[in-house]
């Protein structure tokens, strides 16, 4: 228990220091921007790379891969429901809504934790994947079809393939599998690439905190309040028993639900914001469950670190 206090000691200071860079305006205007392309197109897909090549890729898609995608749809369901049934939204702000309640920050906050408090940063991999290829081509072609009445398949399909994470962790997944290491000489501008990629990403988070103000009248309280507590609460519940269902335990158990109390990804404003649909409930709801998935994730090492 005392290295779960560390580890997340550790995260919430590196958080905390990005968060006074971004108030004292040290980097600039644009350096938030900055740091999280870098993140998202370089430094992270090479962390996955080598993370995942020395990996028994084989045991990524198993129960807990599964357990994870159940909870992940569980909390977009009962979002969905509520929104079209009882508060009669329309359907893109239901789908964005939806992801906002299941689609979580498995990169950006997700391996951070999986480094620090699960201690092997392959944990987040298999919700990486299944975020990537599943949830987010379902949500982009209900988002597609709603607000431009047609379907763009070129999008669709070249989404997951233009993502680099995906890219990164796909090559791992392949070498892996072909069980094909490459020369030390060529791996290891990868691993010290890769080695930046969890500090940039959690001071890149930091700043992203400063100037919010969630909840302002007019933005849709009860959607973001509906989201905020489905991603909190009903997801990691949802995950810790699906996995004791599917029989996980000790470890695999710990992990299904840390990752299934992950605050809501980032990528689901972007999806907003290119839709230009929901951008204030997203927004408020990526930075409620960023701030309340601190003490969530307390109290599942509490109950379940083995």
């Amino acid at each position: 228990m005392v290295g779960v206090l560390i580890g997340f000691a550790i995260i919430g200071s590196i958080i905390a220091v990005g968060y006074a860079i971004g108030r004292a305006g040290l980097l600039g205007s644009g350096a938030r921007t900055v740091l999280g392309r870098l993140a998202f197109f370089v430094l992270s897909p090479c962390l996955l790379f080598t993370v995942l090549l020395e990996a028994d890729v084989r045991s990524l898609f198993s129960s807990l891969l599964l357990a994870s995608a159940i909870a992940a749809v569980a909390s977009a369901l009962l979002f969905a429901a509520v929104a079209l049934l009882l508060w009669r939204r329309r359907l893109p702000e239901a789908v964005l809504g939806s992801l906002a309640s299941g689609y979580v920050n498995a990169g950006n906050i997700g391996l951070p934790v999986a480094v620090y408090v699960l201690g092997d940063p392959a944990y987040s991999a298999p919700v990486i994947l299944l975020q990537l290829l599943v949830l987010a081509p379902v949500a982009l072609t209900l988002l597609d079809v709603s607000t431009h009445g047609s379907v763009s398949a070129r999008r669709i399909l070249l989404q997951p393939v233009r993502n680099p994470l995906l890219i990164g962790s796909a090559l791992g997944v392949a070498l892996s599998l072909a069980e094909i290491r490459p020369p030390e000489a060529l791996l290891e501008p990868f691993e010290l690439v890769g080695a930046a990629a969890v500090p940039v990403m959690l001071l890149a988070f930091g700043m992203s905190l400063h100037g919010q103000r969630p909840l302002a009248p007019g933005s849709g309280r009860r959607d973001i309040l509906l989201a905020t507590g489905l991603k909190l609460a009903v997801m990691p519940a949802v995950a810790a028993l699906a996995g004791i269902a599917l029989g996980l335990e000790g470890e695999q158990l710990y992990a299904v639900t840390v990752l299934g109390a992950l605050p809501t990804a980032q990528n689901v404003f972007n999806y907003a914001q290119r839709f230009d649909r929901g951008l204030i409930v997203t927004r408020d709801t990526v930075l409620l469950t960023t701030v309340g998935s601190l003490p969530v994730l307390l109290l599942v090492a509490l109950v379940l670190h083995p």
